[in-house]
């Protein structure tokens, strides 16, 4: 989940440069709520309905306040971030996971306009490591007085 944070990230910058810090903190966290609950296949969310989105929804505004975010990033941030997610999660389908092309396209279509990141797994622990630097290099400091 670290590794895919990271990636989600670096891929928003790609595609938008000027993205600020504060859009990409958001980017990085954007699966904050798995953390809390646990990650769980698309699948099994839609079978658990509405209350497990809305409870991710509302842990995700929760984070977001607690790092000084908006609680409900602006329409265009959560469409870059919903494509960056897309390309990260067809790159590691099909670079990580085993899926052919044609499985990853079925499942998260083709990634258009963006591209395909190669991928190298890290260590968990590397991971982690890596996550918490970037998350270290966004997260707004506190005013000194």
């Amino acid at each position: 989940m670290a590794q895919h944070s990271l990636l989600v990230e670096r891929i928003v910058t790609r595609l938008n440069p000027q993205t600020s810090r504060q859009d990409r903190l958001i980017a990085l966290l954007h699966d904050a709520p798995e953390y809390v609950i646990g990650d769980l296949i698309t699948p099994f969310k839609a079978a658990v309905g509405a209350d497990y989105k809305a409870l991710e929804r509302r842990l995700l505004h929760a984070i977001h306040l607690r790092f000084g975010l908006p609680p409900e990033p602006a329409a265009p941030l959560k469409r870059l971030v919903k494509r960056a997610d897309r390309v990260a999660a067809y790159a590691e389908a099909t670079q990580l996971a085993g899926f052919s092309e044609a499985e990853a396209k079925r499942f998260f279509g083709r990634p258009r306009g963006a591209e395909i990141p190669r991928l190298k797994p890290l260590p968990p622990d590397e991971a982690k490591a890596r996550f918490l630097r970037r998350f270290a290099q966004l997260v707004p400091r506190p005013a000194v007085r």
